[in-house]
């Protein structure tokens, strides 16, 4: 394989990477962080800058064993790095995404993306003081937080807490040691369920627990908190924060564990709609017409008939199919992946939405 050229920095702007932006990109390293997971470093094949906000996530499309399934994963990177994304990821028993990408995805293979997405940005809630909080592979967010706040040089103080299961399972274990020396306002601590084999461990031990929070940062209440984990990680976290009278107003959470949500397999859906049964959904931009009956959902009804729209979960929980319904109405039971906001400005899921009526929606 050819050796990639050297970028010209005295070029005009190449092509901005801004939300919603399609794009193949290619593998251009891979990196072994512990002893199940692995950093991937993708640029795209055109000249591009990456532009996002740090926390933001990725769509990839990808087509495992005959069948198409998308995944939403975090972006480790930082949009201080323009010229490079990439993404860390976890093997997860029976998990055809990051099983796949563990065993096959390598130097000179591409793949196709939707992105970046997502509002789970410390960038949107500009604070004095944050506490990053984060378990297992959640810290995928919150690291590309830490490295856009270091190289900006931002006078923001940083509490970044970590969870694992021994030493060996600390993700970026040095890079955190590397940023609390080169920058005086982060600080970085890790908890361990337990020592394993690293008998120099000298870390907390156990879960993280209010005694524990407070003995790290005795200032929480002052903070504002960003959380990523596995969903009881974080259920314990919001049970710790409300205990000690913490204004949840100050609180944001993040999760796209989607194979250990899902058991390593897609929601099965009800078959599509006969001829002349259900709803009409007519997409504006596209002009394309699909029938839709319910139980089915406006998504499942879209790719029986071949449609490619981004999603990922498929349970109405990471907000990646999010729409603008131009008429219609809908039932929609989501699991958290939309805004109130969004709803009351006529934004449905089609993953979780089943037609009340024909439809018009914005794509």
């Amino acid at each position: 394989m050819a050796a990639a050229p050297l970028p010209d920095f005295n070029m005009a702007e190449s092509v901005l990477w801004q939300p919603g932006t399609d794009d193949t990109l290619e593998c251009v390293l891979v990196r072994d962080e512990t002893h199940d997971v692995k950093t991937f470093v993708f640029r795209s094949q055109q000249p591009r800058r990456f532009r996002y906000l740090p926390g933001q996530f990725i769509t990839l499309e990808l087509e495992i064993n005959g069948a198409a399934i998308n995944r939403c994963y975090t972006l480790s990177s930082t949009p201080t790095r323009p010229d490079t994304v990439s993404i860390t990821v976890k093997r997860v028993p029976n998990g055809p995404v990051s099983n796949w990408l563990h065993d096959h995805m390598q130097v000179g293979r591409t793949v196709k993306v939707l992105g970046p997405s997502g509002e789970f940005s410390c960038f949107l809630h500009d604070r004095p003081k944050y506490l990053f909080l984060s378990a297992g592979s959640g810290i995928t967010p919150l690291m590309s937080m830490s490295r856009a706040l270091t190289d900006l040089a931002l006078d923001r103080d940083v509490v970044f807490v970590h969870s694992a299961r021994s030493p060996a399972d600390v993700i970026f274990a040095r890079e955190q040691q590397a940023l609390a020396r080169n920058n005086p306002t982060f600080r970085h601590a890790v908890i361990c369920e337990r020592a394993g084999a690293d008998r120099d461990y000298a870390g907390y031990q156990g879960f993280l627990s209010l005694a524990t929070l407070s003995n790290i940062a005795p200032d929480f209440r002052e903070r504002e908190v960003f959380t990523c984990g596995p969903a009881p990680y974080m259920a314990a976290v919001r049970k710790i924060l409300e205990a000690a009278g913490f204004n949840m107003q100050q609180y944001h959470e993040e999760s796209f564990a989607f194979e250990t949500l899902m058991g390593g397999a897609e929601e099965a859906q009800p078959p599509a709609a006969a001829e002349g049964e259900g709803y009409t959904i007519r997409f504006a931009k596209s002009g394309d017409e699909v029938r839709c009956a319910p139980p089915q959902t406006i998504l499942a009804a879209a790719k029986a008939t071949g449609m490619r729209l981004a999603s990922s979960c498929t349970q109405g929980l990471c907000g990646t199919c999010k729409t603008k319904m131009l008429s219609g109405q809908v039932d929609m039971k989501h699991a958290g992946g939309i805004r109130q906001r969004e709803i009351d400005q006529g934004f449905i899921l089609p993953c979780c939405s089943v037609p009340l009526s024909d439809v018009v929606l914005d794509r």
